[in-house]
């Protein structure tokens, strides 16, 4: 057997660079790393000597570089990812918060962290964690819980089974998302010889599984017994690449659909059947349908809180639930009829078992309606010196898209208002990471995104809180010339959970900067803060000149950043649905216990 002598880390950035799509492209686009001491001698070196062949990009925060990787996997459909090392001690811990984002949104990412010295000799060494109890536990471990695949490497050959696991993980269709090799900075400094057969190209093919022939037989014969069925789309869709075939099914069996937040672009906006967002954020056509279906359908959707309406959208008695997953452990939420396969397979065998069949044509009124609503939200104010509100911001955006815009958000208040109002036109031309609803994933993740696709016209719409929980990948936008444009839609504060709060019967308190302790009012220049990273920022006065600064910005080769003072207090009042935020049983306030008496009528209508 022919070897070769490498370090631990030469061998694992040798193994990446030789894990293949079926295009013939690396699986691992490149490494994103912050060196210290824990890996910037063994790693860093091993990234040096295979910079050929291997792309490594400097990132400014662990959690936020970790954030574009998660992005970029998100915005290909998983059908690529990316690698993301730390020091031990603190930049893993950094790293965590975005482990269980990609945990959560089931999206691949490679975490590398350094970790203790496995030969025990410097113990505790700088910035170890110590478990009084416990001689192996290291701050990694806290990865265990928000990683698909955890492995420690201890040794030069643990590489040899941990690598191939790494990948079978991020690339299984059922099983994918964070994998983390705490690897040990001894370790991987350590030579060992390897077999050069485990430096052979290898292409990883994502597998379609058909579906079980008794689930599809139930499946089929529970479409037939349903008089008014609803499809939920969730991401699902998106990575299976079923986006087409969801339309084919929908219209030839006139089935209306409806859109999570990871569904949404699925179908065009105005695609006949595709009747809009469901659910907390759903538009009220959608709703409507929801309410009252007998037969959910659910394709690729892990049917959570927001999107149910915390399980009290779907008011038929005789309702019934199915679902087609990839993920048996979401296939059968709430008893639901379950159908394990590939969704883009699935959708075809279901639709060859129904045949002609057709239900009766959804009311496109209800859609009509709908839209009239919200394209009046969304008109451009009629008083241009007042504030302008969030759904007049969108509307702003939206006229100046184009069909190669992504738009972009993850927390606050601009998800739910997108969620309904947005108009997508191309698959994957929505990204909302709302499954952790992680406020400052999104700097990082417009990097993100326009690194997967670079002729995308990627806006990021956030919030001045969210902003401030994180920005600095804004200076490697510009340092990387990855054009992205952010509209900082600046409330002076948390507006959403502050709304949230007040409908809870709560007082204002301790979200918005007014409402804060304080001695000095903070007053952000957003703009300056921008610019001092490089970017083309400016501030604008109103939704006139938000358009204008929109349309400079598409034609501008610079990242640029656009701030405009918006109203913290409306919000879309038609469409949305109950969502179970509890309400205190005793309190001082009438206001609370006027909440609690309508939150319990709430929770009977789900029961």
């Amino acid at each position: 057997m022919k070897t070769v002598r490498l370090t631990a880390a030469q061998a694992m950035m040798r193994y990446l660079a030789n894990q293949l799509t079926p295009e013939g492209v690396p699986f691992i686009s490149g490494v994103w790393a912050i060196f210290g001491h824990g890996n910037v001698a063994g790693i860093g070196e091993a990234l040096h000597s295979n910079r050929d062949i291997v792309t490594t990009w400097r990132g400014q925060n662990e959690q936020s570089m970790a954030h574009a990787a998660i992005a970029y996997a998100k915005q290909l459909g998983r059908r690529r990812a990316m690698a993301v090392t730390s020091s031990i001690g603190p930049g893993a811990a950094n790293m965590v918060t975005a482990a269980a984002l990609a945990h959560v949104n089931r999206l691949p990412v490679l975490f590398i962290p350094g970790d203790v010295f496995a030969n025990r000799g410097p113990d505790p060494v700088l910035q170890q964690i110590e478990d009084f109890n416990d001689g192996i536990m290291t701050v990694n471990d806290c990865f265990r819980p928000v990683s698909r695949y955890f492995d420690r490497i201890s040794r030069p050959e643990h590489l040899l089974t941990a690598l191939p696991r790494a990948f079978r993980t991020m690339t299984d269709p059922a099983d994918c998302g964070p994998v983390t090799l705490a690897f040990c900075q001894d370790t991987q400094a350590e030579a060992y010889d390897y077999p050069e057969s485990f430096f052979e190209p290898k292409v990883w093919y994502t597998r379609r599984p058909r579906p079980d022939e008794e689930e599809l037989a139930r499946a089929i014969a529970a479409i037939k017994a349903a008089k008014n069925p609803v499809i939920v789309a969730g991401g699902g869709v998106h990575f299976a690449g079923a986006c087409d075939t969801l339309r084919a099914f929908a219209e030839k069996h006139q089935i209306p659909v409806v859109e999570s937040q990871a569904g949404k672009s699925a179908l065009p906006w105005d695609a006949p059947m595709n009747f809009g967002a469901v659910g907390v954020t759903g538009t009220a056509c959608a709703n409507a349908l929801c309410e009252k279906t007998d037969l959910v359908i659910g394709v690729g959707t892990r049917f959570q809180d927001f999107t149910t309406g915390s399980w009290a959208l779907f008011k038929n008695p005789g309702r019934k639930l199915m679902s087609l997953n990839i993920q048996p452990y979401d296939s059968t939420k709430h008893e639901a009829l379950p159908l394990v396969c590939d969704a883009k397979i699935g959708l075809e065998m279901l639709s060859e078992g129904l045949g002609d069949l057709r239900f009766p044509t959804p009311d496109a009124k209800l859609k009509s309606d709908w839209f009239a609503i919200a394209d009046a939200a969304t008109a451009a104010p009629a008083d241009a010196n007042n504030l302008p509100t969030d759904m007049q911001v969108i509307g702003a955006v939206q006229r100046q898209s184009r069909d190669n815009t992504v738009v972009m958000c993850a927390a606050g208040t601009m998800p739910g208002e997108l969620h309904q109002l947005w108009k997508s036109n191309l698959p994957l031309s929505y990204h909302m990471e709302y499954g952790f609803s992680c406020m400052g994933y999104e700097v990082a993740g417009g990097l993100g995104i326009k690194m997967a696709e670079p002729h995308r016209d990627v806006i990021v719409m956030v919030g001045d809180g969210s902003y401030m929980m994180m920005n600095s990948e804004l200076v490697t936008a510009v340092a990387l010339n990855h054009k992205i444009t952010l509209v900082i839609t600046d409330n002076r504060g948390y507006g959403c959970i502050n709304r949230l709060q007040m409908g809870a019967g709560g007082a204002e308190f301790n979200n918005m900067y007014a409402h804060t302790t304080h001695v000095v009012p903070p007053e952000i220049d957003f703009v300056a803060h921008t610019a001092a990273m490089g970017a083309d920022s400016r501030k604008v006065a109103n939704i006139a000149e938000l358009e204008e600064a929109l349309a400079a910005a598409r034609e501008s080769t610079r990242t640029t950043v656009i701030v405009i003072d918006t109203d913290p207090y409306p919000a879309m009042e038609e469409g949305g649905f109950w969502w179970d935020v509890v309400v205190p049983e005793v309190s001082v306030r009438q206001e609370v216990k006027d909440a609690r008496v309508q939150y319990e009528a709430n929770r009977k209508e789900r029961q």
